[in-house]
């Protein structure tokens, strides 16, 4: 796994600190890989075929998303 700087306001920390804090995510480092997986898939969706195991898909679209870089520039672009 590559590691990356993310630079966030202090309100979008303390909102994943939150999470943190009520057991939802057990890091902030894993409430940014969910985030980050959730708009990969959301921009996916409708590209996918519906067909087969949606589940397995979705599984497998994961794994092969947390080994692959993300777009910084299209993160940032949602804070805007």
């Amino acid at each position: 796994m590559d590691t990356i700087q993310v630079r966030l306001s202090h309100g979008i920390i303390k909102r994943i600190d939150e999470l943190v804090d009520t057991g939802a995510y057990s890091s902030r480092s894993d409430v940014l890989r969910d985030a980050v997986r959730r708009l990969v898939l959301d921009k996916l969706v409708g590209v996918l075929q519906n067909e087969g195991d949606s589940m397995k898909e979705v599984k497998e679209l994961r794994r092969k998303l947390s080994k692959e870089k993300v777009d910084l520039e299209e993160i940032n672009k949602l804070a805007d």
